[in-house]
Protein backbone atom coordinates (compact mmCIF):
# COMPACT_ATOMS: atom_id res chain seq x y z
CA UNK A 1 0.00 0.00 0.00
CA UNK A 2 2.65 2.35 0.88
CA UNK A 3 4.48 1.71 -2.57
CA UNK A 4 1.27 2.41 -4.31
CA UNK A 5 0.91 5.27 -2.58
CA UNK A 6 3.87 6.50 -2.87
CA UNK A 7 3.86 6.23 -7.09
CA UNK A 8 0.21 7.75 -7.10
CA UNK A 9 1.71 10.63 -4.98
CA UNK A 10 4.38 11.43 -7.24
CA UNK A 11 1.79 11.02 -10.43
CA UNK A 12 -0.37 13.65 -8.56
CA UNK A 13 2.92 16.02 -8.24
CA UNK A 14 3.74 15.75 -11.65
CA UNK A 15 0.31 16.92 -12.92
CA UNK A 16 0.06 19.66 -10.22
CA UNK A 17 3.41 20.59 -11.63
CA UNK A 18 2.35 20.56 -15.04
CA UNK A 19 -0.92 22.28 -14.54
CA UNK A 20 0.83 25.18 -12.56
CA UNK A 21 3.63 25.88 -15.30
CA UNK A 22 1.09 25.62 -18.30
CA UNK A 23 -0.54 28.61 -15.76
CA UNK A 24 2.35 30.19 -14.84
CA UNK A 25 2.20 32.19 -18.34
CA UNK A 26 5.97 31.49 -19.56
CA UNK A 27 3.80 30.34 -22.84
CA UNK A 28 0.49 30.46 -23.97
CA UNK A 29 -2.38 27.95 -22.86
CA UNK A 30 -2.00 27.26 -26.99
CA UNK A 31 1.24 26.25 -26.37
CA UNK A 32 1.40 24.59 -23.35
CA UNK A 33 -2.01 23.59 -22.52
CA UNK A 34 -2.48 21.61 -18.91
CA UNK A 35 -4.04 17.90 -18.53
CA UNK A 36 -7.15 18.40 -18.42
CA UNK A 37 -7.06 19.52 -22.13
CA UNK A 38 -4.49 16.89 -23.07
CA UNK A 39 -6.68 14.24 -21.48
CA UNK A 40 -9.76 15.67 -23.36
CA UNK A 41 -8.04 15.46 -26.55
CA UNK A 42 -6.74 12.07 -26.16
CA UNK A 43 -10.05 10.94 -24.99
CA UNK A 44 -11.58 12.55 -28.16
CA UNK A 45 -8.39 10.54 -30.62
CA UNK A 46 -9.73 7.10 -28.91
CA UNK A 47 -13.36 7.79 -29.38
CA UNK A 48 -12.59 8.85 -33.01
CA UNK A 49 -10.41 5.92 -33.97
CA UNK A 50 -7.18 7.86 -34.75
CA UNK A 51 -5.41 6.11 -31.38
CA UNK A 52 -6.71 3.32 -31.65
CA UNK A 53 -5.72 3.01 -35.76
CA UNK A 54 -2.14 4.44 -34.90
CA UNK A 55 -1.08 2.20 -32.02
CA UNK A 56 -2.54 -0.75 -34.03
CA UNK A 57 -0.07 0.12 -36.88
CA UNK A 58 2.72 0.95 -34.79
CA UNK A 59 2.72 -1.93 -32.60
CA UNK A 60 2.66 -4.52 -36.29
CA UNK A 61 5.65 -3.16 -36.63
CA UNK A 62 7.51 -3.45 -33.51
CA UNK A 63 6.46 -6.74 -33.36
CA UNK A 64 7.89 -8.19 -36.36
CA UNK A 65 10.97 -5.73 -35.79
CA UNK A 66 11.31 -7.21 -31.98
CA UNK A 67 11.00 -11.10 -33.27
CA UNK A 68 13.15 -10.73 -36.38
CA UNK A 69 15.86 -8.63 -33.70
CA UNK A 70 15.79 -11.80 -30.68
CA UNK A 71 15.87 -14.46 -33.87
CA UNK A 72 18.46 -12.82 -34.71
CA UNK A 73 20.62 -11.19 -31.72
CA UNK A 74 20.10 -13.91 -29.21
CA UNK A 75 22.15 -16.54 -31.63
CA UNK A 76 24.34 -13.83 -32.70
CA UNK A 77 25.04 -13.38 -28.69
CA UNK A 78 25.51 -16.84 -28.31
CA UNK A 79 28.25 -17.23 -30.94
CA UNK A 80 30.17 -13.99 -29.46
CA UNK A 81 30.51 -15.76 -26.20
CA UNK A 82 31.02 -19.47 -27.46
CA UNK A 83 33.24 -18.92 -30.29
CA UNK A 84 36.79 -17.37 -30.93
CA UNK A 85 36.44 -16.17 -34.67
CA UNK A 86 32.97 -14.37 -33.51
CA UNK A 87 34.51 -13.03 -30.29
CA UNK A 88 37.84 -11.60 -31.93
CA UNK A 89 36.22 -10.90 -35.34
CA UNK A 90 32.42 -9.85 -34.81
CA UNK A 91 32.52 -8.57 -31.50
CA UNK A 92 34.24 -5.31 -32.06
CA UNK A 93 31.87 -4.71 -35.45
CA UNK A 94 28.76 -5.06 -33.41
CA UNK A 95 30.38 -2.92 -30.12
CA UNK A 96 31.33 -0.23 -32.94
CA UNK A 97 27.52 -0.53 -34.17
CA UNK A 98 26.12 -0.21 -31.27
CA UNK A 99 27.28 3.12 -31.09
CA UNK A 100 25.82 4.34 -34.05
CA UNK A 101 22.23 5.79 -33.20
CA UNK A 102 19.37 4.00 -34.60
CA UNK A 103 19.01 6.81 -36.52
CA UNK A 104 21.56 6.85 -38.80
CA UNK A 105 20.29 3.57 -40.55
CA UNK A 106 17.49 5.79 -41.74
CA UNK A 107 18.56 7.78 -45.05
CA UNK A 108 20.10 4.14 -46.01
CA UNK A 109 17.04 2.19 -45.59
CA UNK A 110 15.30 5.00 -47.31
CA UNK A 111 17.55 4.57 -50.38
CA UNK A 112 17.67 0.58 -50.38
CA UNK A 113 13.81 -0.43 -49.39
CA UNK A 114 12.13 3.00 -50.58
CA UNK A 115 9.31 5.02 -48.59
CA UNK A 116 7.50 1.89 -47.14
CA UNK A 117 7.69 -0.35 -43.88
CA UNK A 118 10.50 -2.35 -44.97
CA UNK A 119 12.61 0.81 -44.20
CA UNK A 120 10.94 1.50 -40.70
CA UNK A 121 11.34 -2.34 -40.12
CA UNK A 122 14.78 -2.29 -40.99
CA UNK A 123 15.56 0.71 -38.57
CA UNK A 124 14.17 -0.88 -35.99
CA UNK A 125 16.19 -3.83 -36.25
CA UNK A 126 18.87 -2.23 -35.94
CA UNK A 127 18.10 -0.56 -33.09
CA UNK A 128 17.93 -3.34 -30.97
CA UNK A 129 19.60 -6.41 -32.78
CA UNK A 130 22.75 -5.59 -31.62
CA UNK A 131 21.55 -4.71 -27.82
CA UNK A 132 20.50 -8.10 -27.63
CA UNK A 133 23.10 -10.03 -28.81
CA UNK A 134 25.35 -7.90 -26.47
CA UNK A 135 23.32 -8.41 -23.75
CA UNK A 136 23.39 -12.27 -24.49
CA UNK A 137 26.83 -12.72 -24.86
CA UNK A 138 26.87 -10.93 -21.31
CA UNK A 139 25.20 -13.12 -19.81
CA UNK A 140 26.30 -16.05 -21.11
CA UNK A 141 30.04 -15.15 -20.10
CA UNK A 142 28.46 -14.23 -16.35
CA UNK A 143 27.23 -17.93 -15.54
CA UNK A 144 29.27 -20.07 -13.37
CA UNK A 145 32.13 -21.78 -15.42
CA UNK A 146 31.32 -24.87 -12.74
CA UNK A 147 28.27 -25.38 -14.94
CA UNK A 148 30.45 -26.07 -17.98
CA UNK A 149 32.72 -28.29 -16.34
CA UNK A 150 29.62 -30.46 -14.54
CA UNK A 151 28.40 -30.55 -18.02
CA UNK A 152 31.21 -32.14 -19.89
CA UNK A 153 31.90 -34.49 -16.83
CA UNK A 154 28.65 -35.80 -17.94
CA UNK A 155 28.77 -36.08 -21.17
CA UNK A 156 26.05 -33.07 -22.39
CA UNK A 157 27.54 -31.94 -25.08
CA UNK A 158 26.39 -30.52 -28.63
CA UNK A 159 22.71 -29.15 -28.82
CA UNK A 160 22.03 -30.68 -25.46
CA UNK A 161 24.40 -28.59 -23.53
CA UNK A 162 23.12 -25.58 -25.62
CA UNK A 163 19.14 -26.42 -24.95
CA UNK A 164 19.88 -27.49 -21.71
CA UNK A 165 22.42 -25.97 -19.56
CA UNK A 166 23.68 -22.84 -21.06
CA UNK A 167 20.44 -21.39 -22.58
CA UNK A 168 18.37 -22.02 -19.15
CA UNK A 169 21.32 -20.80 -17.13
CA UNK A 170 21.82 -17.24 -18.89
CA UNK A 171 17.25 -16.92 -19.17
CA UNK A 172 17.62 -14.36 -16.45
CA UNK A 173 20.14 -12.33 -18.30
CA UNK A 174 19.10 -12.66 -21.81
CA UNK A 175 15.47 -11.49 -20.70
CA UNK A 176 17.14 -8.83 -19.10
CA UNK A 177 18.90 -8.04 -22.78
CA UNK A 178 15.20 -8.86 -24.26
CA UNK A 179 13.74 -6.10 -21.88
CA UNK A 180 16.17 -3.44 -23.53
CA UNK A 181 16.09 -4.62 -26.81
CA UNK A 182 12.48 -3.80 -26.96
CA UNK A 183 13.27 -0.45 -26.05
CA UNK A 184 15.76 0.45 -28.30
CA UNK A 185 12.87 -1.35 -30.71
CA UNK A 186 10.51 1.14 -29.65
CA UNK A 187 12.30 4.25 -29.59
CA UNK A 188 13.67 3.61 -33.17
CA UNK A 189 10.26 2.68 -34.14
CA UNK A 190 9.24 6.44 -33.20
CA UNK A 191 11.87 8.11 -34.60
CA UNK A 192 11.40 6.31 -37.78
CA UNK A 193 7.79 6.89 -38.23
CA UNK A 194 8.07 10.75 -37.25
CA UNK A 195 10.43 10.77 -40.50
CA UNK A 196 7.68 10.09 -43.09
CA UNK A 197 3.89 9.17 -43.25
CA UNK A 198 3.75 5.97 -41.81
CA UNK A 199 0.01 5.66 -40.32
CA UNK A 200 1.14 5.18 -36.57
CA UNK A 201 2.08 6.67 -33.72
CA UNK A 202 4.36 8.88 -34.91
CA UNK A 203 2.53 9.87 -37.53
CA UNK A 204 0.28 11.32 -35.24
CA UNK A 205 2.89 13.47 -33.45
CA UNK A 206 3.90 14.79 -36.71
CA UNK A 207 0.62 16.21 -37.75
CA UNK A 208 0.01 17.50 -34.38
CA UNK A 209 3.42 19.56 -34.86
CA UNK A 210 2.35 20.67 -38.55
CA UNK A 211 -1.09 21.66 -36.95
CA UNK A 212 0.33 23.75 -34.46
CA UNK A 213 -1.78 21.01 -32.25
CA UNK A 214 0.60 20.90 -28.77
CA UNK A 215 -2.35 19.18 -27.08
CA UNK A 216 -2.65 16.46 -29.71
CA UNK A 217 1.44 15.87 -29.56
CA UNK A 218 1.21 16.00 -25.91
CA UNK A 219 -1.55 13.13 -25.66
CA UNK A 220 0.39 10.79 -28.15
CA UNK A 221 3.32 11.42 -25.82
CA UNK A 222 1.22 10.24 -22.63
CA UNK A 223 -0.45 7.21 -24.80
CA UNK A 224 3.78 6.83 -25.75
CA UNK A 225 4.31 6.35 -22.28
CA UNK A 226 1.70 4.55 -21.13
CA UNK A 227 2.11 1.55 -24.04
CA UNK A 228 5.87 1.37 -22.62
CA UNK A 229 5.29 1.53 -18.94
CA UNK A 230 2.45 -1.62 -19.62
CA UNK A 231 4.42 -3.53 -21.59
CA UNK A 232 7.57 -3.13 -18.99
CA UNK A 233 5.27 -4.11 -16.32
CA UNK A 234 2.92 -6.23 -17.30
CA UNK A 235 4.97 -8.53 -19.84
CA UNK A 236 8.19 -8.06 -18.81
CA UNK A 237 8.96 -7.74 -15.43
CA UNK A 238 6.59 -10.03 -14.73
CA UNK A 239 8.62 -12.72 -16.60
CA UNK A 240 12.11 -10.99 -15.32
CA UNK A 241 10.90 -11.34 -11.67
CA UNK A 242 9.41 -15.58 -11.92
CA UNK A 243 12.50 -16.34 -13.40
CA UNK A 244 14.91 -15.02 -10.80
CA UNK A 245 12.89 -16.60 -8.04
CA UNK A 246 12.65 -19.80 -9.89
CA UNK A 247 16.32 -19.78 -10.38
CA UNK A 248 17.14 -18.20 -6.57
CA UNK A 249 18.52 -14.64 -7.61
CA UNK A 250 15.51 -13.48 -5.54
CA UNK A 251 13.70 -13.89 -2.26
CA UNK A 252 10.00 -14.94 -2.94
CA UNK A 253 7.52 -13.09 -1.44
Amino acid sequence: MLKWTQKLGMVVLLFALWEGLARSGVWTRHLFPGPLEVMQTLVAMVRDGRMGGATARSMGRLLRAYFMSVAIGVPLGLLIARTAFFRNAVKPVVMGLQALPSICWLPLALLWFGLNDSAILFVVVMGSVLGISIATEDAVNGLDPQLSRVARTLGVRGPRFYFGVLLPGALPGIVTGLKLGWSFAWRALLAGELLFVSGGLGQLLTMGRELMDVAQVMAVMLAIIFIGITVDRVLFQTVETRLRRRWGLTAPG
